[in-house]
């Protein structure tokens, strides 16, 4: 039986990313990316499984994605759009694993958000989780988040408004 491992799959074509280049673009991107994806999601224990799958899923198509604008916000949205997924299959009752309850964030995530932020921010509707994770977060301008969004640069502006307001309202956040 042959062994599958990175020279094989070479030899038999199978196109690889430049893994120095993608190894960086991780490492300088992952802790942002993470603490997007918990305030966009609400801070669910699955995050960091979320921005797993996201970076595997970029690793595989690196060679189109790293001329993308904005890989970070790519990354992120496709974390949102799995925790999405997943949510859409167990509202289906189409639970394909058992899931084991989990109370609060995962460590890591713990220490990259304030607690009470982050219950602040899990009050806030979806699409102004997500507006904060990239225009704060992810410090992208408004234009690109729009983009990402799929709405325009007003409402982006107007979700920004209304999430920073209710987070001033909640107390985590000075005038």
């Amino acid at each position: 039986m042959d062994v599958i491992d990175e020279p094989s799959l070479r030899k038999a074509g199978v196109p690889f990313p430049a893994e120095s280049q993608f190894e960086q673009f991780y490492r300088s991107t992952r802790d942002g990316c993470l603490r997007a994806v918990v305030v966009a999601t609400g801070g669910g224990g699955d995050a960091e499984e979320l921005v797993a799958e996201a970076y595997a899923r970029a690793w595989a198509r690196w060679a189109e994605l790293n001329t993308h604008p904005s890989p970070a916000a790519w990354i992120v949205r496709t974390a949102v759009n799995l925790q999405r997924d997943r949510h859409r299959r167990d509202q289906r009752g189409l639970r394909l694993l058992p899931r084991i309850a989990e109370s609060g964030a995962a460590p890591a995530v713990q220490l990259a958000v304030d607690p009470a932020v982050l219950d602040a921010l899990r009050r806030l509707p979806q699409r102004q989780r997500e507006v904060v994770a990239y225009r704060v977060l992810l410090g992208l301008p408004t234009n690109r988040c729009a983009e990402i969004l799929g709405i325009g640069e007003g409402s982006v502006a107007t979700h920004l408004h209304r999430a920073l307001a209710a987070l001033r309202r909640s107390g985590v956040m000075t005038p």
